[in-house]
């Protein structure tokens, strides 16, 4: 017997392997259409993603900003089976990938990703970081925020903001819609993206709550989890209607003058 060793170890047995860190990775869903968003002049033929904004398509800004967070492994974007936007691009800018993953849903979309991402090595520890394509005005420190806050939680967040206004629910007269009570802000929160959960946790409740998950973390919630919220910023809105194009590209522009002095 080896007197050097406490009796309870073997000393014959191998050291165990330290497991990998998980992986951080970026998913853009891209497969809609968004046809509320087209303003005059706009065209009809492209969705609101690939519009003009600042002087390039809208999502090339959101991938611009998570291009620039070191702790991604990588950023994959799911669009639409035929849909060549992203083949027109020049090969050697690219800092994402593409998966022609989309599906009738937001949920079929991003279960496709979450499908691609692991056929592609990810690991069902690694965390997915889900992010509106339309939500063009992303900074590489939200996303940080984000991954700071979350990187250690047992579940998972999203960043999100503190419901500013009062809130009113309505109900329908014919074509007008009125009041039908004003109901208590204190505690309710705007969801944005990206919203940061585990692979293998997220796929599982995609799965199970389908067409209904409004968003991953409401999927995680119909688990019985209680997803993180992380403050997130009033610029991180997402390009809806027509007169969000015009603020996005101000937004942009400034930024671009502030850089420029």
């Amino acid at each position: 017997m080896n007197e050097s060793l406490p009796p309870s170890i073997d000393p014959s047995a191998k050291a165990a392997t330290p497991a990998a860190p998980a992986r951080l990775w970026a998913f853009v869903p891209c497969a809609g259409v968004g046809a509320r968003a087209l303003a005059a002049g706009q065209r009809a033929d492209l969705p609101k993603q690939y519009q003009p904004v600042a002087g390039q398509p809208l999502v090339l800004h959101t991938l611009a900003a998570l291009a620039q967070v070191a702790r991604l492994s990588g950023t994959l974007v799911g669009v639409s089976a035929g849909d060549r936007f992203f083949e027109s691009l020049e090969p050697a800018a690219a800092t994402w990938s593409v998966a022609a993953c989309g599906g009738a849903t937001r949920a079929d979309t991003v279960l496709g990703g979450l499908a691609e991402l692991a056929a592609r090595g990810a690991a069902d520890t690694d965390w997915v970081l889900v992010h509106d394509a339309a939500r063009c005005l992303l900074t590489p420190e939200l996303v940080d925020r984000l991954i700071d806050a979350c990187l250690g939680d047992p579940v998972g967040g999203l960043l999100a903001l503190p419901l500013p206004d009062t809130l009113k629910s309505a109900h329908a007269e014919g074509a007008v819609a009125r009041v039908a009570a004003t109901l208590p802000r204190a505690g309710k929160w705007l969801a944005q993206t990206p919203q940061m959960f585990r692979l293998g946790p997220l796929r599982a409740a995609l799965q199970a709550v389908g067409a209904a998950a409004t968003d991953e973390s409401s999927a995680i919630e119909a688990q019985g989890r209680q997803p993180r919220l992380v403050a997130g910023s009033a610029q991180n809105f997402k390009v809806t209607y027509p007169e969000d194009f015009a603020l996005a590209a101000a937004v942009l522009e400034s930024r671009g003058r502030a850089r420029n002095g």
